[in-house]
């Protein structure tokens, strides 16, 4: 690749827009986690963070293309570096702000999602206007001639994608996995550092250097055989596919949090994957811009086979037959109980194959597109280094608002009401309007002639939700139950005589009620003398909240937080099974019970209701932000929020857990060899008579029934103290989850 450009000062640039892309996505991965905890990890809570971001970026980019248009370049590249410097500043001390100001001291502003989600656009506000108003300076202060514009333009941003790449790869690999998230924010801000003052550098030797060829010297677009088209149909089109490419980013990342059993590495490592594709993409068409003649044949080409592979690999991964070689290997691992949690022991051949053959199969050659389409926009439209920024910025913002509405759209409304499969084919449909635009504006009618048919085609071809699911869930049983919605996938799944409840691809519990749940609900209810509120954190196979409401001796108030609304909705199905388990219709029917579809730590930090037991349902800790339900500061706040006397109550699936637990609270007793924890503020007296007497009265036998009675005595009969080891090297922390990600020790 070699770029028909005479300025020295490009590679050294490069490596600084490379770095500040690193640093973006190291800050966003980071700061997405920190301001989850201040509205919750629910959907619309990530969705609002992630346009916040988003906007943030557009309107950064939409300003400095404004602004690019009024500075000389040496001016322009001084106020790159001056972006740069700015937000290492901003992220030195974001740290300090979003956690331990925000959160900790003035959690009570995020109390109602309307002024929540509107504090976390102010929050975001600064950083993301100075990374957006990165590429129109850098770009107006290094495209000094019309001819090679494209070509400069698409190595930058290339070169910046390929940063981002990095950053989300070794974020969570690296520095949230070995240091926490604050060493995280720190190693952005020193990439930050370098690239600012790299830039600052290279702006001081230039200042004097403001030479411009004459914008119609050497203009490419005289070189097109196409007609110049107005500016703002390149906007719409940018946006468009702006739209287009988050939607597909929402879609592939379901479809593959199921397929490869999502752990706390799968966004990070997927995302990377991602943002690769767009670099290779980019940096490859800087050759095909050089001598392109038909920009928006092309542009709309690209967009319509990107969308044609993103419903044909769907389609591969529901009708391909199960035995074929390779594909076989994955059917077994989705309809199995195994997952390889990242970061642990380490399976080389099924990394390879969940996180680097299936992305790269299922969108590798569309982001590749995606990226090959931006060098072909920068032909089209650049026809003035004057105006190179600008022109720049405002694509950018326009393609940033397509990505907040696609993310929005798709994350908010369609998965409810289409869901993966219904909005696939939405967007096919979409592609068909790039396809008459070309039909209408370009003289290649025949080539999107077929390009339509072929989406229509795959429209057509498109599998059903259930046949898409039971596919991903490694199964053919046609009394599979399966529930999508914007929360998430669940699945009720036969074994033998026993259902198995998925959820996001992890088996999570089993039905009917008994084993661990079933303990891990009951236990502390007999040992608190009258538990009339309690909170579960998870509904699940609904066993331990079930199990929870065992004390028909007094007037329960049992609250269950829940993320994943499409649990209850299966749970209501099986009920009405002709073989459903037993006392799951009597569990769903039972008007102690409130079921709340939010982020159940959210909920019980920011309100002022008090427990007399409060526990979370077993989650593996390896999951996706389980490090929220087993920190330090998650069990300190369940204790600030017990009634005198009151019990809190976890799964200790790890010592971290065991030794975070007794760090938090004084006085525990550990249950079921050590896997269960019930912990209080006070003494719990030892009182098993009582106990044996509570678990055993007529209305908590008819409750659980004899069989799981016993099973919760036996755990009872075996409870030991504690013992207390919470060093600061092996406590799980909001900042420091090292439970689920594995942290060495």
């Amino acid at each position: 690749m070699t770029l028909s450009l005479r300025d020295s000062r490009l590679a050294p640039l490069g490596v600084a827009f490379f770095l500040s892309g690193a640093a973006a996505l190291a800050y966003q991965v980071s700061w997405q986690r920190i301001l989850a905890l201040q509205t919750g990890v629910g959907l619309y809570s990530v969705a609002v963070i992630v346009a916040a971001f988003m906007a943030g970026l557009g309107a950064g980019s939409h300003l400095g293309g404004v602004w690019s248009v009024r500075v000389t370049p040496a001016r322009a590249l001084a106020i790159f570096a001056a972006c740069e410097l700015g937000i290492a500043v901003f992220g030195a001390s974001s740290v300090a702000l979003y956690y331990d100001w925000l959160y900790l001291e003035m959690g009570w502003l995020y109390a109602q999602p309307l002024p929540g989600g509107l504090l976390h656009f102010v929050g975001l506000a600064v950083p993301t206007l100075l990374m957006g108003m990165s590429l129109p300076f850098l770009t107006r202060a290094t495209v000094r001639a019309t001819a090679g514009a494209s070509e400069t333009i698409a190595f930058l941003y290339g070169v910046n994608m390929l940063g981002a790449a990095v950053g989300a790869l070794v974020t969570p690999w690296v520095f949230v996995r070995h240091h926490g998230i604050r060493t995280a924010v720190m190693a952005a801000v020193a990439a930050n550092l370098v690239a600012g003052l790299a830039a600052a550098v290279l702006a001081w030797r230039g200042r004097t250097d403001d030479r411009l060829e004459p914008a119609a010297a050497n203009d490419e677009r005289a070189a097109h055989d196409e007609p110049a088209r107005p500016f703002r149909l390149w906007l719409g089109l940018y946006a468009l596919s702006g739209f287009c490419a988050l939607s597909l980013e929402v879609l592939w990342f379901r479809l593959l949090d199921i397929a490869v059993k999502s752990t706390a590495y799968t966004f990070g490592t997927l995302l990377a994957v991602y943002l690769l594709g767009s670099a290779i993409g980019s940096l490859a068409g800087i050759r095909l811009a050089r001598g392109l003649r038909r920009p928006l044949q092309v542009f709309l080409l690209l967009q319509c086979a990107l969308l044609a592979y993103a419903c044909a690999t769907t389609v591969l991964l529901v009708i391909l037959p199960i035995g074929t070689p390779g594909y076989s290997w994955f059917y077994e691992l989705w309809g199995g109980h195994r997952s390889f949690n990242l970061g642990g022991a380490v399976h080389w051949e099924a990394i390879l194959r969940l996180y680097v053959v299936l992305p790269a199969l299922l969108f590798g050659p569309p982001t590749m597109l995606m990226g090959l389409s931006y060098p072909v926009l920068q032909r089209a439209v650049q026809d003035d280094p004057a105006t190179s920024g600008r022109k720049v910025g405002l694509l950018q913002a326009a393609n940033i608002a397509g990505c907040v509405a696609g993310s929005l759209a798709v994350g908010l409304y369609a998965l409810d009401r289409l869901g993966t499969s219904g909005t696939l084919r939405a967007l096919a449909a979409i592609g068909l309007v790039f396809a008459a635009i070309g039909w209408r504006h370009t003289p290649a009618r025949r080539w999107f002639v077929v390009a339509a048919a072929a989406l229509v085609a795959l429209m057509l071809a498109l599998p059903t939700q259930r046949a898409l699911w039971m596919r991903l869930h490694g199964t053919t049983d046609d009394q599979t139950l399966i529930a999508e919605d914007a929360t998430g996938v669940a699945a009720l799944v036969r074994d033998g005589t026993s259902w198995r409840l998925w959820a996001g691809g992890r088996n999570h519990s089993v039905l009917p009620f008994g084993g661990l749940h079933t303990i891990l609900g009951a236990a502390p209810a007999i040992l608190h003398p009258s538990p009339v509120d309690v909170a579960i954190v998870g509904l699940g196979s609904g066993d331990t909240a079930a199990s929870a409401g065992c004390r028909r001796d007094v007037p329960q108030r049992i609250t269950v937080f829940e993320i994943f609304a499409s649990e209850r909705t299966l749970l209501e199905r099986l009920a009405a099974h002709p073989q459903a388990p037993a006392r799951l219709g009597r569990f769903l029917r039972d008007d102690r019970y409130h079921l709340r579809i939010e982020d159940g730590r959210n909920a019980l930090g920011r309100e002022d209701a008090r427990y007399d037991i409060i526990e979370a349902d077993a989650l593996w800790p390896t999951s996706p932000y389980a490090g929220n339900l087993y920190s330090l500061e998650f069990f300190r706040s369940c204790a600030s929020r017990l009634k005198p006397g009151g019990l809190v109550c976890t799964w200790a699936p790890t010592e971290r857990v065991r030794a975070t637990f007794t760090r938090a609270l004084p006085h525990v007793v550990a249950l079921a060899d050590g896997q269960i924890l019930v912990g209080s503020l006070t003494p719990i007296a030892s009182e098993p008579e009582v106990w044996r007497t509570r678990l055993f009265s007529t209305t908590a036998v008819t409750n659980l029934g004899p069989d799981r009675a016993n099973s919760v005595w036996e755990a009872l009969s075996r409870r030991v103290p504690a013992p207390i080891d919470g060093s600061d090297d092996k406590v799980n922390l909001d900042l420091f989850p090292r439970d689920e990600y594995h942290s060495p020790e």
